[in-house]
């Protein structure tokens, strides 16, 4: 493996996702060979969720030198030379840039559910789902705001985006994240024309100097070249100055397409759900739904395959918070554990549950959900009198809370029965064997597969879109790259849904669809 890193023949693959950016490096085999990472949290700063440039730019030498630290300390050599690069990030959200590529307001993140009154215009004028956290829904509504940046806008983007753009210059998106900008000509491979058209005449009387083709990035598929490392870029990624500049690097992704890649599920019939801060189920379609659902977005995968798409805010943030609890409570007794020990125990523990949760409901609601109709979140935990207040049955509920809106979203797939042979997932709320697959598998009514990189992610993901650019052979599709180079071979576990745990998922759903009017009280009297 020296051999290898010393020659460059190494991929490099960086995620940003909620809470920790990841680099992970991968070797000719497609296996993790080192990893990195810097832990990270949004800011909550006059209303709005967001990171600052200052954090992103640190966040990402961080990680980078955590990975090169690593690759130190297993290999006893530096890390000069990658064969590729590939940047993935959050999906949505709203960075809009001046002519000198600044920053016009601060990050506007996918958390924030402020433009409810762009999105319900847009999906109207488009005919087509516009979620709040899309990009242009943000944009739309800093038009409706008459917010006086928007007049300087030439350029916006993701996340990902940007920091591709600081690594190369370039200002491009892959399609899968530019997806979850604006919809898709999934014929055509691009940002669809005539909505932009649209778009275009829903903002005329403002007089802008810009259309909104001027300022969107220019959108490639998975395979193409996004341009190559420039020494500033590689000087930003590794201050050191060891990292050696022109390596190509692949178009910039969002969190749901590395996740897909991740976890071989981008051909039609296939899905994958991702678990960690937020929860996202990704379903690639045969065809497309009867009809617009609020609840459903429409992206795309990294090569442009229409994909049903469920996003919910919110996932992990409460059980972190319990678990939390948990462990300052076994500190208090003078018991020393570790947090990996206690979210294994207490997720083993709720195996032994009360299928229905015992009479409790959690809302695990940090933000806003609009799959379920809510502007903001508010934590909840309700209970009946009687309810059979245990630690399992506890952490069961916890674990459904994680899923809860998630599943509510997914019955409207079945009852358009849309076609899912498989559905891997991924992300770190499945990192204890077979509980949170379990009950995701009853969630869904489908088998859940977990793979052995089940821990690795998003970064993972896009190393492998990366690798994907330099390697595939003329005319291979991502699909059977993947197929045949990656997943063939690798060890996989499958669980498919238990009835009991289906009708007691079910009976769960009903109280917490009951208990919704008490989550909107609670955000209108706690404000």
């Amino acid at each position: 493996m020296k051999k290898v890193i010393e020659n460059g023949s190494v991929v490099l693959g960086i995620e940003f996702g909620s809470t920790r950016i990841k680099s992970v490096l991968i070797g000719p085999d497609h296996s993790p060979i080192a990893s990195g990472s810097h832990e990270w949290e949004n800011d909550y700063l006059n209303g709005v969720w967001t990171y600052s440039e200052e954090a992103i730019r640190r966040g990402l030498q961080a990680s980078y030198a955590d990975l090169k630290k690593n690759v130190m300390d297993l290999f006893g050599i530096p890390l000069r030379k990658l064969s590729a690069i590939g940047i993935s990030a959050m999906m949505h959200g709203y960075l809009p840039f001046n002519q000198n590529m600044e920053l016009l307001v601060p990050f506007r993140t996918w958390r924030n559910t402020m433009t409810g009154q762009a999105a319900e215009k847009l999906t109207e004028a488009f005919s087509f789902n516009m979620p709040q956290r899309w990009s242009l829904s943000h944009l739309y509504q800093a038009v409706l705001n008459d917010e006086p940046h928007v007049k300087d806008i030439r350029f916006f983007t993701t996340l990902a985006g940007w920091v591709h753009y600081w690594l190369t210059g370039k200002k491009v998106l892959g399609i899968g994240d530019a997806s979850g900008m604006m919809p898709i000509d999934s014929e055509k491979l691009d940002f669809n024309a005539d909505m932009i058209d649209r778009f275009d005449s829903l903002v005329a009387d403002k007089h802008y100097p810009w259309k909104l083709r001027d300022i969107l990035p220019e959108v490639l598929s998975a395979g193409q070249n996004a341009g190559t490392l420039t020494a500033e870029g590689a000087l930003l990624l590794d201050p050191d100055g060891d990292l050696v500049p022109g390596c190509p690097l692949c178009p910039p992704e969002g969190d749901a397409g590395t996740g897909m890649a991740a976890t071989n599920s981008v051909r039609p019939r296939t899905g994958n759900v991702s678990a960690g801060t937020s929860i996202f189920s990704m379903i690639v379609l045969e065809k497309m739904l009867s009809r617009v659902y609020p609840e459903i977005d429409i992206v795309t995968t990294p090569t442009g395959m229409p994909v049903g798409m469920v996003h919910c805010n919110s996932c992990s943030s409460d059980i972190n918070a319990w678990v939390g609890l948990f462990h300052e409570f076994a500190d208090t007794m003078g018991f020393k554990v570790s947090t990996g020990d206690i979210y294994q125990k207490l997720f083993t523990k709720a195996m032994e549950a009360d299928r229905t949760g015992g009479g409790i409901v959690s809302f695990n609601y940090y933000a806003g959900e609009p799959v379920t109709g809510l502007s903001e979140g508010r934590p909840m935990l309700i209970r009946q009198p009687d309810a059979k207040m245990n630690l399992a049955n506890f952490m069961r509920v916890q674990l459904y809370a994680s899923m809860e809106t998630l599943k509510y979203g997914m019955e409207i797939m079945n009852r358009e029965h849309v076609a899912i042979e498989r559905v891997y997932g991924h992300g770190g709320l499945f990192k204890t064997e077979g509980v949170a697959q379990s009950i995701l598998a009853a969630a869904i009514h489908a088998p859940v597969t977990v793979m052995q990189t089940a821990g690795e992610g998003g970064a993972w993901g896009i190393a492998l879109l990366a690798d994907y650019m330099i390697s595939r052979s003329e005319n291979e599709t991502l699909e059977d790259y993947l197929q045949n180079h990656v997943f063939s071979g690798m060890q996989q576990s499958t669980l498919a849904p238990v009835p009991e745990d289906e009708a007691g998922f079910d009976e769960y759903m009903r109280r917490f669809v009951a208990c919704l009017p008490a989550q909107h009280a609670a955000v209108e009297g706690l404000a």
